[in-house]
């Protein structure tokens, strides 16, 4: 029975990598713990051991293939009861002799002396921890460890399962004290190695039975993972500001009483909306979004407004938001909130997006940043309008006044750039005659 050796995963976060290197190749026999390849991630090269035995029956995934995802076959061993791949046609294996039949004293010393003189200059034997288990390390950190005279018991192992590596043994210095280790969990205790994310809620100390476990759905699944990629692999940032609405809260009243007859409400959510739609027009290095290729310049303001829905939240999108009008907007905005509450959303009309409008005013949440929605470059946080102390001048006022968060992303969107434009944003809102001209 063939077996398939897998492409690792040498770091939780990994999704996959590039096979740099193959140190064996179709035919040769491998036992476990043998080093039979280089694997590169984004953060090091790491040198993968073989698990099983047997011979190399095939080599699936070529040297210097890039992105190869986790658990992909990438090579084939030759298990129990196959034969051996013709490169190795000619090794056949010698039988077992007979117990009763043990070979004659004298010849059998001398290859014996030979083969083991042989195997203590080829390797390093396998180190020992204090308390007499073995210590995992790769026959390369071995190697190095012996030149140097490092021991191993007091090196930390950064690779896959602890395991030592050669930049453990590159940081390493002879002499040098290991952390203490933790202490052997009791015969049948639960291993404490996982991480806390992987671990039950019992594992983490609350007791079964007293909570209620709801499974989740497509879209906090998606939600979850998005988020979490984003807030994990996005150099993020915020900018905050003050921004006084007086005169926004009577413009939106004078505007409304014009719409009445046509039965569209403006609300100030809509306004915000165009506001950062003609502000990404007049900073447009803001309205860009981070590729591996390069910076993607965008030519319409498509403006994503947050949306909260049962299961988690959606952000339906206003497209070229800055060609239009106020009215078109907030028809607009109603449509797409009351599709995305009954999940009618086309895909095209939630996907994508070169901006977001995350707004939490309606609950009183005076300031938050939100995680940044991508492949967009910022997302804009909004708190609630509410009156506050003001400094006009040496007099003290009262004014309504909103608190906004602008997040970047640092990779296209700079502390410069974010705060210019807020300084285009700003203004937008505090004279609301500018929205039009």
């Amino acid at each position: 029975m063939s077996i398939d050796v897998l492409m690792p995963a040498l770091s939780p976060t990994m999704e996959e990598g590039t096979l740099a290197k193959w140190h064996v190749k179709k035919g040769d026999a491998v036992k476990s713990g043998d080093v039979i390849a280089e694997i590169e991630t984004d953060k090091a090269t790491m040198e993968v051991e073989a698990v099983d035995e047997g011979v190399v029956e095939d080599i699936l995934i070529p040297e210097g293939s890039e992105g190869v995802k986790v658990n992909t076959p990438i090579a084939r061993l030759a298990g129990e009861g196959e034969a051996p791949a013709p490169a190795a046609k000619g090794e056949a294996p010698k039988p077992e002799a007979p117990k009763a039949a043990a070979p004659e004293p004298a010849k059998a010393a001398e290859p014996a002396k030979a083969e083991a003189k042989a195997a203590s200059a080829a390797a390093p034997a396998p180190a020992t921890a204090a308390d007499g288990g073995r210590i995992f390390a790769s026959p390369l950190a071995r190697r190095l460890a012996e030149q140097k005279g490092i021991d191993l018991a007091a090196v930390t192992g950064t690779g896959p399962h602890g395991r030592i590596v050669k930049v453990d043994i590159d940081n390493a210095q002879p002499g040098q004290a290991k952390a203490p280790a933790a202490t052997p969990s009791a015969p049948g205790a639960a291993p404490a190695a996982a991480p806390r994310q992987h671990m039950t809620l019992e594992q983490q100390g609350i007791p079964a039975g007293s909570y209620e476990l709801i499974p989740l759905d497509g879209m906090r699944k998606t939600v979850a993972r998005r988020m979490t990629d984003s807030f994990r692999d996005v150099p993020h940032f915020p900018l905050t500001v003050d921004i006084e609405i007086d005169e926004l809260l009577a413009a939106r009243t004078k505007i409304n009483a014009m719409l009445e007859k046509q039965g569209v409400k403006v609300s100030v959510n809509d306004m915000v909306l165009k506001a950062s739609a003609v502000a990404l027009m007049r900073v447009p290095e803001a309205n860009a979004s981070y590729t591996p290729e390069g910076i993607a310049m965008h030519k319409h303001a498509d403006i994503a407004m947050a949306v909260a829905v049962p299961g988690g939240l959606i952000t339906p999108i206003i497209r070229a938001c800055e060609t239009k009008g106020l009215a078109q907007i907030a028809v607009e905005a109603k449509d797409l909130a009351e599709r995305a509450r009954t999940k009618k959303l086309k895909p095209e009309e939630f996907q994508g997006g070169t901006f977001s409008v995350s707004n939490l005013g309606m609950f009183g949440i005076k300031s938050f940043a939100s995680i940044i929605n991508e492949p967009q470059g910022a997302i804009l946080s909004v708190g609630v309008g509410e009156k506050r102390p003001v400094v006009r001048g040496d007099k003290l006022e009262i004014a309504t006044v909103m608190t906004v968060t602008l997040t970047c992303d640092h990779r296209v969107v700079d502390g410069a750039t974010g705060a210019k434009w807020l300084a285009a944003f700003k203004p937008l809102l505090e004279d609301p005659i500018t929205l039009i001209v």
